[in-house]
């Protein structure tokens, strides 16, 4: 394998573990909020859990179904709609929602091989490289996945249970041989 391909599937098999690190932890901050939490405003200018759910899944719909041909921006995607709660939108049904467009962005990046990554792909008929691609959705996921957890953190207060190393113990964290963590960094589960 050449190093460009090498450097290529390195990069691919990055963007994958990395995805599949923020969908866990925000899993994990969806598992711990409540029905009428996960869909609760703090005022009318912000955005609920369900909300975020909701705009994350049809983000990944649309920018993963067929990737490689046809635009990221799909017709039927109605972005501004995704912020908005009906009576439709039940927990369930946007977790359902949820797990399909982390399947089909799983499946697309599984299907990706190295030559693939200067191909050029359009998001709302603007070029990107598959790389750029790639980059702007992790990017688009870790900002969305930290505001699920901020929210998720908030609402829970001191019922909260950490996702990551809790307060005052970095060093028995750092103490620990790598492989004895039970704490790993988004990307590297």
């Amino acid at each position: 394998m050449s190093d460009e391909n090498a450097t290529a599937k390195a990069y691919l098999d990055e963007s994958f573990r990395t995805f599949r690190g923020y969908k866990r932890l925000a899993d994990g901050a969806l598992a711990q909020v409540s029905d009428e939490e996960f869909f609760r405003l703090s005022d009318a200018e912000s955005n609920s859990i369900a909300a975020l759910v909701k705009h994350m899944s049809g983000n990944l719909r649309s920018r993963w179904t067929d990737f490689l041909t046809t635009d990221g921006e799909k017709p039927d995607r109605h972005r501004d709609q995704e912020f908005e709660i009906g009576p439709g939108d039940t927990r369930e049904d946007l977790m359902r929602r949820w797990e399909k467009g982390w399947e089909i962005t799983f499946t697309t990046i599984q299907g990706l091989q190295p030559g693939d990554i200067l191909r050029t792909v359009t998001i709302r008929s603007e070029p990107h490289t598959v790389l750029q691609a790639i980059s702007r959705s992790v990017a688009h996921m870790a900002h969305h996945a930290g505001q699920v957890l901020f929210l998720a953190k908030q609402l829970r207060g001191t019922n909260w249970k950490t996702l990551s190393i809790p307060k005052g113990k970095s060093g028995e964290y750092n103490a620990q041989r790598p492989e004895d963590r039970k704490v790993r960094s988004p990307a590297r589960s």
